[in-house]
This record gives structure tokens, sequence and C-alpha cells, in this order.
């Protein structure tokens, strides 16, 4: 690559050629800052070349801050390949934990001593093992890439340090709001045919399904001759920016979670019954309501208002925070069906890959780590068959 250096006054200059654009040679000249010299000016302008060779950038990769460098991170990768959903978990957790501490840092400067610091801060404040995981995840993968493919700096300090805190105990049936025998019946005696949750709740019921997976399912999902239910999308939050600068959130209809929420879900006759009775009840719905009825253009949905109104994900919250905790005074949270689902099946000796499937779970160990332990039944099973291959000796 041709370049050179020139003194003007009393500052030193170095140039070189970028190339052509539009059949133009393009140069780049910059002051030689520090030079005294001729042979320092010269050292510089070798340094800038290797740079734009190695780096491909005009400016200086090793100026670049921890906030320039997340904000370029957060626009040409997280926002492109992650969901909406994910991106803004993303934009959250690096606006509140990351940048207040490590944004006036230069990159460069992030060595292994300050980021081991920076987390065991986290772990003295407070925060629990999830969140000071997350935290780590995002700085670990975004500072990979830092190395390669954005060659801002030559490693990741991230590779030396360690999350200094035990994982957190398995989730006990209390903390995942695993519903117990008489809440269920409690709950059953009170969601009738004609309420407003209780298709969602029976869906739940027998599927165990997410509740942006419930919001997103349509009728052609539900295949009534195979006695089947289709996840093939859910129903998500898209964040995008006012005028004024505020970030606002509508409701879109996305892919699944991940490849493995892509799933096909066996379901009982009693589920097919009440779902065909939804349907028939819809239609009249649309014909006694008619131009006022809200039918939505694009999606069918199985979940709505009397009015044909789609139900979304803010809207099950609503009715199961109004309707069953402050009402009926069951802790309780849509994913709470899919927890006692899981359970149910698991100690009743179905196996647990069956499960993962079920759910759509990505890693077998997910459901494991998750039911396993929690599965009692399972246990003294285990137990009462030892004691009975023991007596029969």
């Amino acid at each position: 690559m041709k370049g050179g250096i020139r003194k003007r006054g009393n500052s030193w200059y170095y140039y070189f050629d970028l190339g052509y654009v539009n059949g133009k040679r393009k140069r780049l000249e910059r002051v030689a800052k520090g030079a005294t010299s001729k042979s320092e000016a010269e050292r510089i302008l070798r340094d800038k070349i290797r740079e734009y060779e190695n780096a491909g950038h005009v400016f200086t990769p090793t100026e670049i801050t921890v906030e320039d460098f997340f904000a370029f991170w957060m626009r040409e990768y997280v926002e492109m390949k992650l969901k909406p959903n994910s991106v803004e978990n993303y934009r959250i957790t690096i606006k509140k934990h990351v940048l207040p501490v490590l944004g006036k840092y230069k990159l460069r400067s992030l060595t292994p001593h300050v980021l081991q610091e920076f987390l065991n801060n986290k772990i003295r404040e407070g925060y629990s093992y999830k969140t000071v995981s997350i935290i780590k995840g995002i700085l670990t993968k975004s500072l990979r890439q830092a190395v390669y493919p954005y060659k801002f700096i030559n490693e990741t300090p991230m590779q030396y340090v360690e999350l200094i805190m035990s994982q957190e105990r398995k989730p006990t049936k209390e903390k995942l709001k695993i519903l117990t025998e008489n809440d269920l019946k409690v709950l059953f005696s009170n969601i009738k045919e004609g309420h407003a949750f209780y298709i969602p709740f029976m869906i739940g019921y027998f599927c165990g399904v997410r509740v942006g997976e419930l919001c997103g399912l349509e009728w052609k999902h539900i295949d009534f001759r195979e006695g089947t239910v289709t996840i093939e999308q859910q129903m998500t939050k898209e964040y995008y920016q006012t005028k004024d600068g505020k970030n606002k959130a509508l409701f879109v209809v996305s892919s699944p979670k991940s490849k493995a929420s892509y799933r096909e879900i066996a379901v009982s006759d009693s589920l097919l019954e009440i779902l065909k009775k939804e349907r028939t009840k819809q239609k009249e719905n649309q014909l006694r309501y008619g131009e006022h009825y809200a039918k939505d253009s694009q999606y069918d949905f199985v979940c709505k208002k009397e009015n044909g109104e789609s139900y979304t994900p803010n809207v099950i919250k609503w009715i199961t925070r109004r309707f069953i905790k402050e009402e009926l005074g069951i802790d309780f949270n849509y994913h709470s069906l899919r927890h006692t689902l899981a359970t149910t099946l698991i100690e009743n000796g179905v196996e647990t890959k069956t499960v993962q499937s079920m759910l759509g779970h990505s890693r077998s160990s997910i459901t494991q780590d998750t039911y396993t332990h929690l599965t009692e039944k399972m246990t003294r099973r285990a137990a009462d068959t030892l004691d009975s291959l023991f007596k029969s000796l």
C-alpha cells in the first residue's frame, strides 16, 4: 500500500491510498499525533497502514469505547440476528448493568481484573445467579466477536473471568407455582364454559404451551381428525421508537422461541370436544356482532374475546392476576399450567424425552433439571419396587 509523510508548519502528517471509489483514487491523510521527527512520523504511518489492512477501518480500533462498541454490536449483530424479545432483553441488560460501570472504558482497557471485579460486585449487590450469568453471557459473546470477526481487540479478556457464585438451588414446587390437586379442583370449579379464561386454561392444562404460543395459535393448527395441535408461531412484543424517542411495544406474530419449539402435540378427545364447541361459538358470535365483530384479515386465532378481538399475552396476564390470584387466592401465572403438566406426566411414568418433545425443550437436560427432582412419587415408586423385589426373593 502506497503512503508517505510530510511536514506542515510544526506538525507531521501521514497519508496513504485507500483504493478506488467510482473510478477515483481515495486518500486518507491525518496528523501524526505525537510525532516530533521524521522517523516518528514514518513509524506512525507504518502502524496506521497495518491497522487499516488488518482491521479494514480508517479509524483507530483501539480507541473505541465500550459504549460505542456495544452500540455497534447491538446494531450490526443482535438486532440482525435475534428475535425482538431477545433484542429488548439484551438492550435492557446492557443499559442497566454494563454501560453505567464499563461504558466509558476503552474497549482495550477491559482487562480480566476489571471484568472479574465488575461481576463480583454484581454478586455483592445481591443479584441472582441467573441475572449475573446472563450478564456474563452477554460480555463473553460480545467480546469474543470483538476479537473475531470485528478485530477491535486481539483477545477476549472474558476467557479468564469466572462466575464466582454457587448456582442457585433447583426450583421448588412453590417457586415454579406448580398447582396442587386442591388448586386444580378450585380452578375447574370456577373456570367453566363461557368464562373468559376457559379456553386458555384448557389449552394450557392439556398442552402445556407457553403464553406466546397460546396467543399465536390459529384454528388451522388444530387437526381434529388426527387429534393434534401444531405449534409453529407465537405472539411476541416488538419494540419500535417513536418520533419523540420513546420505546413503544406492539404484539406481532413471529416464529417460535427455538427450533425445538416447533412441535406437534397429541391432545385428548376432551380438549378436542371443547375446541369444537368454541369454534362453533365463535362463528355464532361473528353472525351476532355482524360488522362490529373484530375479524382479523390475516389471522384466525383460537383465543378470542366474544367480539372477536384476539387475546394477547398481556390480556392473559391481566386475567390470571385479577381473577386467579386476587379473587381465588391461588399463587398462579400461565406458566404454572406448563410446570404442572410436566410434573404430572413425569410422576405418572411418562418418559422425560416425551415430556421434552411435548414442551418444546431444546435439550432433555432442561426437562430433567427443572422437573425430575420434584417428583417424590417417582422416588417412592422406585423404593417400593425394590422393596417388592426384595420380599419376593
